[in-house]
C-alpha cells in the first residue's frame, strides 16, 4: 500500500521562482506508471501550463488524476482539506468493480472496511416495520462492495495517484477560475496564487454556495429540490459486538436502509453500514423538504438533519442496535438529486466537470461514489486522448460527454430521473401506503378466528377504500417513473 504525502510544501521550495505570481514545480525525473519517461518539471505557470489542474481529491477528481498520471501526463490534484478525506463525507458503500477499472489489482490494497453480505430495506410506520432482506453468502468469497471510511480511503487513494506521478497539493483553497480569452486557464488557490494548465477537471461536489463554476458563470446554482441535507455519525463500537448485533460471521458486513417514518415521511431514507470497528449511521431528505417556507418554524426544526438523525436512533428498532457504542465523528455532506436533467454542461474551454460537481448521483441504488470514479475516469481518458492528439479545444474535449453518453452512467441517469421528483410530489408513498402495508399484513399474519377468505375481504376492501383509484395510478406512475419493463 502506498502512503500519500500529507506534508505541505510551498510550490516556491520546489522550484527557483521565475516571475510572480507562481512558480513552477520541480520534482526528480522517473518513469511514469506505464513506463514511458516523465518530464523532469512540471510547470504550472502560465508560460508553461502543466496538462491538467485537477480541483477536489475526491473518488472522482483521484479517479481522474490516477489516470492521467499513469499516462505520463502532468497532473496536480488539488484539495482543501489538511489531507485527501478530511472534508470527504459518503454514506460508506464502495463498489470494488469501479475500483478496479481505476486501479487493475492494485484496489485489492485499499483500506476497505468490511464486505457486504447482506442488503436489507426497512420501511418503517410509527410501530411496525416491512423487512426485506437479502443475504448472499457468495459475496464471502468475491464481495462485489464493501463498507468504506472515506477517512482512511482517500489519503490511500490519493496516494495512487501520488505514486503514479500526480503532484498532491493538500491545504489548498481554489477560490476562482481562471478565465483568459473566454476560456479556463487555471484556477486562483488562497495559498499558491494561481496555477495553469492546458485542462481544469472540476471535482469539487455540490453545496449551499456557489461554487467555481457558478462564480465563473459557467453553471446555474442547484434548485433546493436538486439537493439533499445528509448527516452521519461514525459509532465506535467493538468488532464481536457489531457480528453479534447485526448477525453476521466474523469479517462480514451488512447495510440496513430505512424508509418512510424513519425520515418522518420525507423524501430520502436513513441508513446503517458495519465497519470493521465502527457502525456508519446516518441518512438525509431533500433540501426543498427541510427548508419548506409554508411551514412553521416548530415544524421546519423538527426536520432539521439532527432532528431527523435523534428520531432515527430513538426508534425501537434501531435503538438495540446501536446501544453501548460511542459516537467519535459527526459528518454532513451535501448530495447531489437532480437527475438526468440536473446535469450541467461537463464541457467546455479548458475544463471538465465529475462526480457531484456533474451531479452525477442514483439515489434509487445509493451510487455516488461509484458515478464520480467511473466518470473521473472517463474524464481522464478524454484528457489522455488529447494530450496524445495535442490538441485541448473545446471540440476536443466533447468527447468526455460522448464517452457519458455511451457507458452506463448516462443509461442510469436517464432511467432514474423521475424517482426524486416522484417522491417529492407524492409524499403519500412515504406516509400513507406504508401505513396502508403496515395494516394488510398484520391482518394477514394475526390469527383470531376470522378465516383466511374473510381476512383476504378485508385486505382487499380496506386497500380500495383508503387507497383505492390513487393507490393504482401511484403504483403506475412509479412504474413508469422508473422505467420498468412490463
Amino acid at each position: 500500500m502506498v502512503a500519500p504525502s500529507s506534508r505541505r510544501i510551498p510550490l516556491t521550495v520546489l522550484l527557483p521562482v521565475p516571475m510572480p505570481p507562481v512558480s513552477p514545480i520541480k520534482r526528480s525525473s522517473g518513469t511514469a506508471y506505464d513506463g514511458e519517461p516523465m518530464a523532469e518539471e512540471v510547470d504550472f505557470s502560465r508560460e508553461r501550463p502543466g496538462d491538467a489542474i485537477v480541483v477536489g481529491a475526491g473518488p472522482a477528481g483521484t479517479a481522474a488524476a490516477i489516470t492521467m498520471a499513469r499516462k505520463g501526463l502532468q497532473v496536480m490534484l488539488i484539495e482543501r482539506g489538511q489531507k485527501p478525506g478530511a472534508k470527504n463525507v459518503m454514506g460508506g458503500i464502495l463498489y470494488n468493480h469501479y475500483l478496479e477499472e481505476v486501479l487493475g489489482d492494485d484496489w485489492k490494497s485499499a483500506p476497505l472496511e468490511r464486505p457486504i453480505i447482506r442488503e436489507d430495506r426497512w420501511i418503517m410506520t410509527a410501530d411496525a416495520s416491512i423487512n426485506i432482506g437479502y443475504n448472499n453468502l457468495r459475496n464471502q468469497q468475491h464481495p462485489h462492495s464493501y463498507s468504506v471510511l472515506r477517512a482512511r480511503f482517500d489519503p490511500w487513494f490519493s496516494g495512487q495517484a501520488e505514486a503514479a506521478g500526480a503532484f498532491v497539493l493538500p491545504e489548498t483553497v481554489v477560490t476562482d477560475l481562471v478565465l483568459e480569452n473566454g476560456r479556463v486557464a487555471g484556477v486562483s488557490t488562497g495559498r499558491e496564487g494561481d496555477v495553469f494548465a492546458k485542462v481544469v477537471i472540476v471535482c469539487e461536489g455540490v453545496g449551499l454556495g456557489a461554487g467555481l463554476l457558478e462564480k465563473a458563470g459557467l453553471k446555474r446554482k442547484a434548485r433546493a429540490n436538486e439537493m439533499a441535507m445528509a448527516v452521519k455519525e461514525i459509532i465506535a463500537m467493538d468488532p464481536a459486538r457489531i457480528e453479534e448485533r447485526f448477525n453476521l460471521a466474523p469479517g462480514d458486513g451488512a447495510s440496513i436502509e430505512c424508509y418512510g417514518h424513519a425520515t418522518k415521511g420525507l423524501s430520502g431514507f436513513m441508513f446503517i453500514y458495519t465497519n470493521k470497528e465502527t457502525l456508519s449511521v446516518g441518512g438525509g431528505a431533500l433540501l426543498s423538504e427541510m427548508s419548506d417556507t409554508r411551514l412553521t418554524r416548530d415544524e421546519l426544526e423538527q426536520r432539521t438533519p439532527n432532528a431527523l438523525m435523534e428520531h432515527f436512533k430513538s426508534l425501537p428498532e434501531i435503538k438495540p442496535l446501536l446501544q453501548g457504542g460511542e459516537t467519535v465523528e459527526y459528518l454532513a455532506h451535501m448530495i447531489p438529486e437532480g437527475g438526468y436533467h440536473g446535469i450541467p454542461k461537463v464541457y467546455g474551454p479548458g475544463y471538465l466537470v465529475c462526480g457531484d460537481a456533474a451531479m452525477l448521483s442514483n439515489p434509487v441504488h445509493r451510487e455516488g461514489s461509484n458515478l464520480a470514479m467511473a466518470s473521473g475516469r472517463l474524464a481522464g481518458e478524454t484528457v489522455v486522448h488529447c494530450k496524445e492528439k495535442d490538441s485541448f479545444e473545446e471540440a476536443d474535449l466533447r468527447e468526455y460527454r460522448l464517452r457519458l453518453d455511451s457507458s452506463w452512467i448516462m443509461a442510469d441517469m436517464k432511467k432514474y430521473d423521475k424517482a426524486v421528483p416522484l417522491l417529492e410530489h407524492n409524499p403519500q408513498m412515504m406516509n400513507k401506503y406504508p401505513a396502508l402495508a403496515d395494516r394488510a399484513l398484520d391482518e394477514f399474519f394475526r390469527v383470531d378466528g376470522v378465516s383466511k377468505f374473510d381476512k383476504q375481504k378485508r385486505i382487499l376492501r380496506m386497500l380500495r377504500k383508503e387507497g383505492g383509484l390513487r393507490f393504482l395510478l401511484d403504483n403506475l406512475k412509479a412504474a413508469r417513473a422508473l422505467r420498468i419493463p412490463f
